[in-house]
């Protein structure tokens, strides 16, 4: 149900998650609504991989790492020097205790867990913005946009964007579920 219980390290300069890169709050155990949400080892990411976030994201430590990494190896190579590089990635959605597409009766989301996040654009160093919303099908930041989509299958065990269905119009969703079959994206 919940995370792994050994999961959390902390740094004495603000780092989680036993890296120096995940910076944020231990928060400790994060019961939901019911006995189906909650996170055992929940910290509070405010800046991963020297990008900040725009809001403080509520997630468990793998699911930190694995952004982290895919932040480092993936998204600074897609996006490189454009605009600067990435400073902030606005989060639309972490932790919430809830069924997918907040659908009655669906299953569970991975986002009830803490193994969830989605990422809506990507603000650069010069004030500009690469947005799913508005990028998708736009020229060289729709290029970007569909190899970030791209990188982020393998890291994470889902991944959902513009054409996987109405709900993921606006972002990209990245979650640590694991499946036998592999990674599922879309």
């Amino acid at each position: 149900m919940f995370g792994g219980r050994d999961d959390v390290e902390v740094s004495s300069r603000g780092s989680v998650c036993g890296q120096a890169s995940i910076k944020g709050v231990v928060v400790g155990e994060v019961d939901g609504a019911s006995k189906v949400c909650g996170i055992a080892n929940a910290v509070r990411v405010s800046r991963i991989g020297g990008v900040s976030l725009s809001q403080p994201a509520l997630m468990e430590c793998n699911t930190a790492r694995v952004l982290n990494v895919w932040v480092k190896r993936e998204m600074d190579q897609v996006i490189g020097i454009m605009g600067g590089g990435v400073e902030e990635l606005h989060v639309a959605a972490h932790y919430a205790c809830r069924t997918r597409n907040s659908r009655p009766g669906a299953k569970i989301s991975e986002h009830a867990k803490g193994r969830a996040i989605d990422i809506a654009a990507f603000r650069l160093r010069d004030g500009s913005e690469i947005s799913v919303l508005r990028d998708w099908d736009n020229g060289r930041k729709g290029r970007v946009l569909r190899r970030l989509h791209k990188s982020a299958c393998g890291p994470f065990g889902t991944v959902l964007g513009p054409e996987s269905d109405r709900h993921h119009q606006d972002h990209f969703h990245f979650d640590t579920a694991s499946y036998r079959s592999g990674a599922y994206c879309r």
